[in-house]
């Protein structure tokens, strides 16, 4: 049985109370919607925000059949991972998925969520890389210094491997506070970069392919550098949810699993008739083309989450007074629900 990491929430006693005002309305907000999302029909309503153009993952899972017993209502697009899943803490979605460590800055704050599988990451196929106009003379991590980075939100992925690069390729902490961060959103940082409006970008997907299919641009680095290839970001369900909704919580995060899987085992051109199929079915008037870029979605086999998804992070976590000390990884998720996580 699913148990709230008491521990994490002891720990956050302090903060809970300076937060009580807007916990107690997220918690009423939550709550008032969880006894309305058990449909006639015995399907329980999950409320989710998509990604324009592209195929999230519990989308590709629902697309599959993998999501028994729920029925998916898209509330709208978001590419930030830690509104995201600021939005599934204050009840206003009832999953949302980010980058690691947003999941622990969110619960550190005293949001009563937890992790329950992995939805992206990085791999040989699919990564976050780094990159500057062929003509701007930026090579290395020094030639960062006094620069700007484009990255799609701050306190994310991109912010926590630019900071972890820079400290593993020597750079002190006043050389990395120079180099400055920039939000750009992943549609504009190409063009930015290529006329040197910023000095680097943050690139991943099909944004990432569609730039350097063109030539110009040159890669200083990649994530998978710093890390090798890694289970990146989870899905979060609020604790009210799992409580009331074990069974969803269940379908959700095996489907997850199940999902990345056969994206994984397929061929790419099985992958993208079925993105295809997918977005043209919902009639958002999206663009399908866009999906000759898809470059898959950086899972690890069944999408298990580790302590060491956190840990990673830690210094990081440190360094921007997340965390005081050291962190207890396994307060932030469970596996409980992901009946594939225990195959490795």
């Amino acid at each position: 049985m699913f148990k709230t990491p008491l521990t994490r929430r002891q720990r956050q006693g302090a903060a809970t109370l300076l937060l009580a005002p807007a916990l107690l309305l997220a918690s009423c907000t939550a709550s008032a919607h969880g006894t309305d999302l058990k449909n006639a029909d015995g399907t329980v309503n999950v409320r989710y925000e998509g990604a324009a153009n592209t195929v999230t993952l519990i989308e590709l899972a629902a697309g599959l059949g993998y999501l028994d017993g729920i029925k998916l209502e898209w509330v709208g697009n978001n590419s930030s991972g830690p509104l995201s899943i600021q939005n599934t803490a204050t009840g206003e979605t009832d999953i949302g998925g980010a980058f690691a460590g947003a999941v622990v800055k969110l619960q550190e704050a005293g949001s009563p969520v937890t992790a329950v599988a992995s939805y992206y990451g990085s791999n040989d196929d699919y990564f976050v890389g780094f990159y500057a106009a062929k003509d701007g003379g930026i090579k290395e991590a020094r030639d960062l210094i006094g620069k700007t980075v484009a990255v799609n939100t701050l306190g994310a992925h991109s912010e926590a491997v630019i900071h972890t690069y820079l400290k593993a390729q020597g750079l002190s902490p006043d050389e990395i506070d120079q180099v400055q961060l920039v939000v750009l959103p992943p549609t504009d940082t190409e063009q930015a970069v290529r006329t040197h409006q910023v000095d680097v970008g943050a690139l991943s997907g099909a944004a990432q392919v569609h730039a350097v299919k063109q030539g110009d641009l040159r890669e200083v680095f990649r994530d998978t550098e710093v890390f090798d290839n890694f289970n990146g970001g989870e899905y979060v369900l609020r604790d009210d949810f799992i409580a009331e909704y074990p069974e969803a919580a269940h379908a959700l995060a095996t489907g997850t699993a199940k999902a990345a899987n056969w994206a994984s085992s397929h061929s790419r051109e099985e992958v993208l008739r079925k993105l295809t199929d997918i977005i043209e079915s919902r009639d958002r008037g999206e663009d399908v083309e866009a999906l000759q870029y898809f470059n898959g979605y950086g899972v690890g086999k069944n999408a298990p989450i580790s302590d060491e998804d956190f840990s990673r992070w830690s210094e990081w976590l440190k360094s921007t007074g997340i965390v005081d000390g050291e962190i207890t990884p396994s307060e932030y998720y469970t596996n409980e629900f992901n009946d594939l996580a225990s195959e490795g």
